[in-house]
């Protein structure tokens, strides 16, 4: 039994999250990848964020993390021989990935018509800020301007504050996992051709109807803090030992219960969706004040006895000692590094976690070889050879 993209043959050009992501996502399912770094330094994650103290290196943990299961080789593009070396490469791949600005591969000399003209059946997947063509192509894509031009910062904050970005690579991670899935929808399709992602894009994609309600009728959504407007209740309060918790009320028989839970049930003004969105600070300030007067764990544990939703607030030690997480292996250990398990289960043919990222540099061998594939395909990748 191997792992399902066993044979799927990728060259990674990628820098940063978004597009090495995508080769990592493909890599964990048994993609053999070949990470493509420029000599100096290699991937900006080798050395972006927290140092993994046990590497001599001094790599980071975001490269352990989006490095793995790829074979590194450093190359520089703008030199003749390394880019040779490179496009023999990309002649027996099935795809490849990058993230230059428009035009940014064209101007290396690996023009993705004539990286086609001579491996027909590749994907070339392009990952930028703001696509191929259009007004804002040629500007540097960043997850941060994604994120404030997709509306989604500018509904997220309090009611009386601004608006707020993420406190983690969002845009990014989600843009990793849409590319991985556009790449496998053009591989599927089984004709070359390009695959074109962007960052600005993706996030579009999260904001569900808001764009047709302002279409339709004009609505802007205002920010509402932790609410969102079809869901009354919504939102995170304090519990009396001074833990947070977290509550949602998205459907009709969940917020009655809630309801029920709190002291409001007989309300005549609060039965219907929209009499609760109108009466949203009156219900707010009654389940604050519920919770208020309790500890948390009888909170939690009324609202489990009313089928009700709500859930602590976690910070990482939580996550990483919570039961179910370690049941369901959601982190795995790999090389001395706890990251995140794969992100999802294939009964039959489920994906592997070989390695962490590797030195720069590590298979270097793989490009001086006359059939450079021959040396970077392990002969198979069996589930359970490493960390699942």
């Amino acid at each position: 039994m191997t792992t399902p993209l066993h044979g799927l043959r990728v060259v990674d050009l990628s820098t940063v999250v978004a597009g090495p992501g995508c080769a990592r996502y493909l890599a964990d399912f048994g993609a053999t990848v070949v990470k493509v770094e420029r000599p100096s330094g290699g991937d900006t994650t080798r050395s972006m964020g927290f140092v993994d103290p046990a590497d001599p290196d001094g790599s980071s943990l975001f490269w352990k993390l989006i490095g793995r299961n790829k074979s590194c080789v450093v190359a520089d593009l703008k030199d003749p021989v390394d880019r040779d070396r490179v496009a023999r490469l990309i002649d027996g791949a099935d795809v490849v990935i990058e993230n230059l600005r428009p035009g940014g591969l064209e101007r290396l000399g690996l023009d993705p018509s004539d990286l086609l003209a001579r491996n027909p059946r590749l994907i070339v997947t392009r990952v930028t800020g703001f696509g191929q063509d259009g007004p804002y192509a040629p500007r540097a894509g960043f997850a941060t301007i994604a994120e404030a031009m997709s509306g989604f910062a500018g509904l997220n904050g309090e009611p009386d504050g601004g608006p707020i970005l993420p406190p983690i690579a969002l845009t990014d991670e989600l843009t990793a996992l849409a590319a991985a899935f556009a790449t496998m929808v053009a591989v599927h399709s089984g004709v070359g051709q390009i695959v074109d992602v962007n960052l600005l894009e993706t996030l579009l994609q999260t904001m569900g109807p808001l764009p047709a309600a302002h279409a339709a009728t004009g609505y802007l959504q205002p920010r509402l803090g932790s609410g969102i407007p079809y869901s009354v209740p919504r939102g995170t309060w304090r519990s009396r030992d001074g833990r947070w918790i977290a509550v949602s009320a998205s459907h009709a028989s969940v917020a009655r219960r809630v309801l029920d839970l709190i002291g409001l049930g007989d309300d005549p003004e609060l039965r219907t969706f929209a009499s609760r969105v109108e009466h949203r600070d009156r219900i707010d300030r009654r389940l604050a004040e519920w919770i208020g007067e309790r500890d948390a764990d009888v909170v939690l544990a009324e609202f489990e006895r009313a089928e009700a939703a709500a859930a602590p607030i976690y910070d990482m030690a939580d996550v990483l000692a919570d039961p179910h997480l370690a049941a369901r292996r959601a982190f795995v250990e790999v090389d001395g590094v706890t990251m995140q398990g794969l992100i999802a289960r294939l009964s039959a043919t489920p994906g592997a976690i070989r390695h962490a990222g590797r030195p720069l540099g590590a298979d270097q061998a793989i490009l001086g070889t006359d059939d450079p594939w021959a040396a970077a395909d392990p002969p198979s990748h069996p589930p359970g050879s490493a960390a699942t």
